[in-house]
């Protein structure tokens, strides 16, 4: 009497792949044409690799790559903003060279779990966005019925502190005068860094400020993070804005037309550049007593905007310029 069929242990193989029932779960073979059966182990993932391999076909099928390919082919994928897109890609080089090879089906709870406190115990905020970029990847897998429950949501993401820590006054004058005093980009780069403290924005949604832009009295800045709206923020200029607006007419490329922090080009500077910090900035002048306390403040070269509102308030008490109420209205397109 032959061996009854098991129809469910075949789900998912490829052609001519054959799954043998034993004690403890399946052993895999592949049945060549005219040619004996070759034993693959019992490692289902394994033994659809090797039969890959055995016919010069190792793409990315059933594995995490995979979902990877087909997510940036979703509408959802589509619907994100660009600098979302590039975080994700950021977050991708990392996430599939870990776990890239795995089946979706395989991965566990577990897995995830050690890949955000082991693999990147480094750098665990990094890791949360990686986690997120797993966690949309495995919903696709459960939406194509890979899957039945997304094993993210059983993982509590790495505990993130947030920045409570804003520069001195003193110190930070004495930082922005030396970087006002060099040459190149410093002075607008400082100028970015002296904006953020002022004005309370992200870097985002100045890096691209244009003259037309800047009026006589007012700003104006298309926000961020406002999903599908396009709000307009309108910053009243006061005495420090309306220095700072002046100093920067002196360094523009453009002053009718142009970007107000270009770069050497005159075009904006690009978010990876924007620091003093980064093995490419090459800093060359002897950098003030207060530099440390300076960069622990700073992210992507710009004070941190979690700070800017305390910021603010220390330009306004320890800057000579004797500065107006700050004004700032929004209006939603």
């Amino acid at each position: 009497m032959s061996r009854p069929r098991d129809r469910k242990s075949a789900e998912g193989l490829l052609p001519r792949m054959e799954a043998r029932p034993r004690k403890n779960g399946f052993t895999y073979r592949y049945h060549p044409v005219g040619g004996k059966p070759i034993g693959l182990g019992t490692d289902r993932d394994k033994a659809i690799r090797a039969v890959l391999d055995l016919n010069g076909d190792n793409s990315d099928r059933n594995t995490l790559n995979e979902l990877w390919r087909l997510y940036q082919e979703t509408p959802a994928w589509k619907d994100l903003a660009q600098g979302s897109r590039d975080d994700y890609l950021q977050c991708s080089k990392e996430l599939l060279k870990v776990l890239g090879k795995m089946a979706p089906g395989a991965i566990k709870p577990a897995h995830i779990a050690r890949y955000l406190r082991v693999e990147r115990a480094a750098a665990p905020v990094r890791a949360n966005r990686e986690f997120a970029l797993l966690s949309n990847l495995l919903k696709v897998a459960t939406e194509r019925g890979e899957l039945d429950v997304n094993p993210c949501k059983q993982v509590r993401r790495n505990k993130e502190r947030p920045r409570k820590s804003a520069p001195e006054p003193a110190n930070l004058a004495t930082f922005l005068e030396w970087a006002w005093s060099g040459t190149g980009q410093s002075p607008v780069l400082a100028g970015m860094a002296e904006f953020a403290s002022i004005a309370s924005n992200r870097g985002i949604e100045f890096r691209e400020l244009t003259w037309p832009q800047v009026g006589e009295d007012v700003i104006r800045i298309i926000r961020s993070k406002q999903r599908d709206k396009e709000v307009v923020e309108i910053i009243a200029m006061d005495g420090l804005l309306t220095d700072l607006m002046r100093r920067m007419r002196l360094l523009a490329k453009d002053e009718r037309h142009g970007w107000v922090f270009p770069n050497s080009q005159g075009m904006p500077i690009p978010p990876s550049r924007s620091s003093w910090g980064l093995p490419g900035s090459r800093p060359q002048r002897a950098r003030p007593a207060s530099w440390k306390s300076i960069s622990r403040s700073m992210t992507c070269g710009l004070i941190s905007s979690r700070n800017t509102r305390r910021n603010s308030a220390i330009f306004q008490r320890f800057m000579p310029i004797r500065a107006l109420p700050r004004a700032s209205t929004t209006a939603a397109r």
